[in-house]
């Protein structure tokens, strides 16, 4: 029997939902446990799928490199942040010019100011440049999860609602709000205009 363990399923969340992901936890006292955000629709997040647009990079390292970027999607900004310990993403965001539509999987991961703001943000595993229909893929599939979730949020034994209904309140109407506009702002994308056809002589 393999004692390799499974790679944890990457959670798919738009940038509204994801930027609320503020509590951490782990499940048992093992120091190898993997450490999970608790999703404010109700579910654990070891590891998250997000894909829309590059749209700015920065190294903000001191003595090394350290790569910023910014990916927006059509709820609100995801920030990727990349260094020596992640070379394949990090050199994805130093060599791509933004705007790019990418996938990104990766960790997320929580920061606490000096004001007591905790700021999430993504520690990559991959990230890949890929095209608008993926893109528009992911977010009618991050919509169909997130309805599910906000589906199942009261239903009876569901123990990671009942944790963020403690953490972070009741209110997840929102995110199905979201998930609307979401949705709309894809009816919104004119296609391209067809070219002129040439006259003939």
């Amino acid at each position: 029997m393999s004692s390799t363990p499974t790679r944890e399923t990457a959670r798919r969340a738009f940038a509204v939902e994801f930027n609320d992901m503020g509590y951490t936890f782990k499940e048992s006292e093992e120091e190898m446990a993997p450490n999970y955000a608790l999703m404010p629709t109700g579910e654990r997040a070891n590891r998250v799928f997000l894909v829309g647009t590059l749209t700015e990079t920065e190294d903000v390292g001191d003595d090394a490199e350290y790569w910023r970027g910014r990916v927006v999607d059509p709820t609100g900004t995801f920030f990727v942040y990349a260094g020596q310990y992640q070379p394949d993403p990090a050199a994805v965001l130093r060599d791509v010019e933004p705007p790019e539509y990418v996938a990104v999987v990766g960790k997320p991961g929580t920061y606490e100011t000096d004001d007591g703001t905790v700021n999430v943000s993504v520690r990559p595993e991959s990230i890949s440049v890929v095209d608008a229909a993926t893109r528009d893929r992911w977010v009618a599939e991050t919509a169909e999860r997130t309805i599910e979730r906000v589906r199942a949020f009261n239903e009876e034994g569901n123990e990671y609602a009942a944790m963020a209904r403690e953490e972070y309140g009741d209110n997840v109407d929102r995110y199905r709000r979201e998930v609307i506009s979401a949705l709309e702002s894809l009816d919104d994308t004119e296609p391209e205009p067809e070219p002129e056809p040439e006259p003939s002589a």
